[in-house]
């Protein structure tokens, strides 16, 4: 049996031909299973402006899911903290910890902030990636994806615009989680020495986390402040060695944590056989590739229509980072793989994403890969 938690990051993907609708109402359903199946946690992310993602407000979501469930925690996988404020993402999750009491998680990331910086930055042309692909302790470390393209469409801007009101400005990272967590010990004062109180949020035990893609500021603050860090080996695995060493380093010990915690993620396909699985990954290389071209997420195609879909060399170099460090298989195949991240990340706790067309294969995928891992 594997001691070592299992939990889930749950984007509410939209299927091709489906809606938002059937989204939604399939997170509900997949987290009441994964509650059966003894996963750990269930996270939100928060994407907007995509039509392949419904999870664009995590807070209403994170509602529906605790109310459908009684033991799991749940939470965000992050709120974007760069167009919101400390205050409204407290009362928020303050409002879920009052009804659901030492079940909800909040996870902050700096989303927010990085786009409102890209989109002050006149860059020149991004120089070749030099840094070759490795294999540590036989964990792919794939060469670094440059997001120059992606920050530099039109897309880009067009959600950084809807997302703030005009002329605001995002506080630095670091004061607006000195605020969150403030706000929720119930000690927020003002310059003045004026003080303030969320109510609901003081008090109610939420366990704030910061999510990380580098070895930067979350990983470092996350480690200053001793608070729990979640490295993204399923969006950057080029750098995920970086981030846990980063916050180790910087961990400090606080009323939180008394040790390093350190949870890391990965994309995860589970099939019946090896040759099963790689058929329901199929349409992952397409999905992503909608991403990384900047015009944001489609819904998630099926095997038969990525069969018939044009893909160059080009188009493979645009998201093998992604699509080589995707863990696809049986559940023995996954288990495997998945331990070797562990291993070589020293992390506590891992969190696994699965997107499939199906949603019946979503859900077996997390129950095959629950079985095994629980064996």
């Amino acid at each position: 049996m594997t001691s070592t938690p299992l939990s889930i990051l749950d984007l509410s993907p939209v299927p091709a031909g489906g809606t938002v609708t059937d989204a939604l109402r399939n997170t509900v359903d997949l987290a009441r299973r994964a509650e059966q199946a003894g996963y750990h946690r269930y996270w939100l992310a928060e994407h907007h402006l995509a039509a392949g993602v419904a999870s664009s407000a995590p807070a209403v979501l994170i509602g529906q899911v605790a109310a459908a469930t009684s033991v799991i925690r749940v939470g965000s996988g992050a709120v974007q903290v760069g167009h919101r404020t400390a205050l409204s993402v407290v009362e928020e999750f303050g409002t879920l910890a009052a009804l659901h009491p030492g079940r909800i998680d909040l996870g902050l990331g700096r989303s927010g902030q990085r786009r409102v910086e890209a989109a002050r930055e006149i860059t020149a042309p991004t120089p070749p990636q030099v840094e070759a692909a490795r294999v540590v302790d036989g964990l792919l470390i794939p060469s670094p994806f440059s997001y120059a393209q992606v920050l530099a469409s039109p897309r880009f801007a067009l959600t950084n615009a809807l997302l703030h009101q005009p002329g605001a400005q995002p506080p630095p990272f670091a004061e607006q989680v000195a605020d969150v967590l403030a706000l929720l010990r119930g000690d927020y004062t003002d310059a003045d020495g004026l003080d303030a109180h969320a109510v609901p949020g003081e008090g109610t035990g939420i366990q704030v986390w910061l999510l990380g893609s580098s070895g930067g500021e979350s990983a470092q603050l996350a480690g200053a402040l001793g608070l729990p860090f979640a490295a993204n080996y399923h969006v950057s695995p080029s750098s995920v060695l970086d981030a846990v060493a980063a916050y180790r380093a910087a961990f400090r010990p606080s009323t939180a944590l008394t040790e390093p915690y350190v949870v890391v993620s990965a994309d995860v396909v589970v099939g019946e056989t090896d040759a099963a699985a790689r058929r329901l990954a199929a349409p992952y290389g397409p999905w992503v590739r909608s991403i990384r071209t900047g015009d944001g997420a489609i819904p998630f195609p099926s095997p038969e229509q990525v069969a018939v879909l044009p893909w160059t060399d080009e188009d493979r170099l645009l998201v093998a980072d992604r699509v080589d460090t995707q863990f696809v298989g049986s559940a023995g195949t996954v288990v495997e793989r998945l331990r070797t991240l562990r291993d070589v990340t020293a992390a506590d706790e891992l969190l696994v994403t699965t997107i499939t067309h199906a949603h019946t294969d979503r859900v077996s995928s997390y129950e095959l890969l629950a079985k095994e891992w629980n064996e």
